[in-house]
């Protein structure tokens, strides 16, 4: 059945009109507890004319493969200096440089309103939007310490709490948050997908000896389906003492009561710890049992729209 049509304020992610002034600022200008984003001269490496405007007409690839547009970087710099999207220092999985400074994902390049789906089986864990950092997102706890989100999308098909099968859908892409609005039509609207192991942000591509965190290995593929749904999910075990100390180390009072009232503290941390690292004085590690790295996603879209990946560079 299809999805009703999206509206232009589900696309870009606009929120009531003092909220999103509010984050703008604190992405231009920065705060006492946030530092400003960094610009620069090299920053408009990102910008790729060509695949932009073919993603934003909905031009598909005749092959069926998903471009990549950025990659994880292996040497990102110091958050506590504020998110760069300048590219100073920036290595992907394969030693070269389809990323920035700051980047912590993999982005997707997809036409707005592509089904986006669970890359493995888990549980709604989390579900927001903060138009600074990524727009819309949802969150997937994949149990043994394996979490993924899905930013910059238009709407969410999952409450929170719910249980996902592999290969269900979750959301619709969008180009939600400040960075998509700033630079339409030249910025390429794309999933940028965040992975979490053992309490760190991860490349789920693998790098060196390790292990791919894709099912198919560094070539990941959508779910071959029917769906899964007698995968086992074991939740994730979150240190609450270490959960603790963390709210006790925010030092945004107005995020400290957030914490102390969430009914999942361990992955508002989590979250948290990404999205404004500079608003805690330190960050304990979360996570009391470590799990090995292992594959278990897969490419987190449909079958029916794409078979696989393609790096443009």
């Amino acid at each position: 059945m299809p999805h009703p049509p999206l509206r232009l304020s589900e696309v870009f992610g606009f929120a009531p009109l003092s909220k999103t002034l509010r984050e703008v600022s604190l992405t231009l200008r920065g705060d006492p507890l946030t530092p400003k984003s960094r610009f620069g001269l090299s920053s408009l490496r990102l910008l790729k004319p060509g695949l932009a405007l073919s993603t934003w007409m909905r031009r598909a690839r005749a092959d069926r493969l998903v471009p990549i547009y950025n990659l994880f970087n292996h040497t990102q710099t110091d958050p506590d200096l504020g998110w760069s999207v300048r590219v100073t220092q920036a290595r992907d999985f394969r030693g070269k440089k389809l990323t920035y400074d700051s980047h912590n994902g993999t982005d997707f390049a997809v036409p707005v309103g592509t089904v986006v789906v669970a890359a493995a089986p888990g549980r709604v864990a989390r579900i927001s939007s903060e138009f600074n950092r990524g727009g819309l997102k949802v969150l997937l706890d994949h149990g043994d310490t394996l979490f993924t989100s899905s930013n910059h999308l238009a709407r969410s098909l999952v409450e929170h709490g719910d249980m996902v099968q592999r290969g269900q859908p979750i959301a619709l892409s969008g180009a939600s948050g400040i960075d998509m609005l700033s630079m339409f039509p030249w910025s390429t609207p794309h999933v940028h997908y965040n992975v979490w192991h053992n309490g760190k942000l991860v490349d789920p591509f693998a790098s060196g000896n390790e292990v791919s965190l894709w099912q198919n290995g560094n070539a990941p593929v959508p779910s071959a389906g029917p769906l899964q749904s007698d995968e086992y999910i074991t939740p994730t075990q979150f240190d609450e003492e270490a959960i603790e100390a963390a709210i006790d180390a925010c030092i945004d009072p107005v995020l400290q009561r957030e914490l102390a009232d969430s009914p999942e503290p361990g992955v508002d941390v989590l979250f948290f710890y990404n999205v404004y690292p500079t608003r805690f004085s330190r960050r304990p590690d979360i996570i009391r049992v470590k799990h090995p790295r292992r594959p278990r996603l897969d490419l987190p879209f449909r079958s029916k729209d794409f078979r696989g990946i393609v790096f443009p560079d």
